[in-house]
């Protein structure tokens, strides 16, 4: 009888078909890899250890259910999802482990960031082993919650993350999809599930990033379609347990509230890494970074301003951290170029290298009070005390 639509879906391999083999033509239950790839009727997927295998026809369903829900929006919305799904994420090739942890431990601070993330990964590669010794694996979920203020390198170790779990296996894209609330959350009923769906279909094999994830769950109890977002999200972290891995982050004290909004989320965001606010030796390091990255150098005494500048800010949520410094960095070049061009002595044409390369006290001054920042008040100098008389001028007086 020849196959339907709804025979095909349901269709099961034949049973005198080969059985799939690995690139290094082994089992895929014998590699001890944590992912293979794996050729079936044409179609190359992953299989083993970390990485769950995939029957062909269920990419068929996905795809029949992702197109039956498209016939549910607007046609502008449905043409920015072909689109999407057409030119979305396609990672190039995978790069070494030890390449991308290089990466990670050369960014300024986070020690304590590093270690756990490094603890991460230590953890899948020794599984992996377990199971190629024919041992069991232990079940651990991979979604995390990231707790931090803005510009603490959230985002920058989600990326990294997302590419050791490619190197490791764990996922076979290894890309990241970044959204908030907007990205998830629709204006009318039924336009949040869809939205949620639309992007977890372009996370798969991958890690999806929600950042400000309490604002899914605001703390004055208004109704809106934020819990419906949380609910589509919970069920398809179930659904792709094994080609998805989503981070949360946030303010840590919002972030408390997100996660006791709906039970199931507690329990699949077991894991939590804590990203401390930058101490000024770090932003000033991250400043010198970007001189030395863009061929710049500091005029005597402005390091000095700006260590005061970076001193006087407050810390806590507004403190914008390495964001900041980039920040204060742009504004201090756009400075420069105005000081420059105001130079009735000397015309642009006629500047000098030096000149085009070096930045001045004034310069960053200028760039944090445009930024609502102020230099630390210059610390006054203690008094000189006066030198001890001997016995005979104390006589003498």
């Amino acid at each position: 009888m020849p196959s339907t639509p709804g025979n095909l879906l349901n269709e099961k391999p034949p049973t005198d078909s080969p059985r799939p083999e690995t690139e290094r033509g082994m089992e895929p239950r014998a590699c001890g890899r944590l992912g293979c790839r794996v050729q079936y009727l044409g179609i190359e997927y992953y299989s083993g250890c970390m990485a769950a295998s995939r029957h062909p026809l269920d990419d068929l369903r996905e795809t029949i259910v992702h197109l039956a829900d498209q016939l549910k929006l607007p046609v502008s919305e449905r043409v920015d999802d072909l689109v999407g799904d057409l030119i979305g994420a396609r990672p190039g090739p995978a790069r070494p482990l030890s390449e991308v942890q290089a990466e990670l431990d050369a960014l300024v601070g986070l020690e304590t960031v590093k270690e756990q993330v490094r603890a991460l990964v230590a953890l899948l590669q020794v599984q992996a082993r377990r199971k190629a010794h024919g041992l069991p694996e232990v079940a651990t979920s991979q979604h995390l919650v990231f707790l931090g203020n803005p510009g603490t390198g959230k985002t920058t170790v989600a990326r990294l993350l997302a590419e050791m779990y490619r190197a490791v296996g764990l996922l076979q894209k290894g890309h990241l999809v970044e959204v908030d609330r907007s990205g998830l959350v629709g204006q009318y009923v039924g336009a949040t599930a869809i939205k949620t769906d639309r992007v977890i279909r372009r996370a798969l094999d991958g890690v999806l990033f929600i950042d400000e994830a309490y604002a899914l769950a605001p703390e004055d109890g208004r109704m809106d379609f934020g819990p419906e977002a949380i609910e589509v999200l919970l069920k398809r972290m179930e659904d792709h347990r094994h080609r998805l891995v989503v981070i949360v982050a946030g303010y840590p004290r919002l972030m408390e509230s997100f996660l006791l909004s709906n039970p199931g989320l507690r329990s699949r965001f077991a894991r939590e890494i804590t990203f401390p606010d930058y101490s000024v030796d770090a932003l000033q390091t991250i400043f010198h970074q970007m001189l030395a990255q863009h061929e710049y150098t500091l005029e005597p005494g402005a390091d000095q301003m700006l260590r005061r500048i970076l001193t006087g800010l407050h810390a806590g949520e507004d403190s914008g951290n390495a964001r900041f410094a980039r920040t204060l960095f742009e504004q201090t070049l756009n400075r420069q170029a105005l000081r420059l061009s105001l130079d009735e002595e000397q015309s642009l044409d006629a500047l000098d290298r030096e000149a085009v390369m070096t930045l001045t006290a004034d310069d960053i001054v200028e760039a944090a009070l445009a930024l609502g920042e102020e230099p630390e008040p210059e610390p006054e100098p203690e008094p000189t005390p006066e030198p001890e008389r001997s016995r005979w001028w104390r006589w003498l007086v």
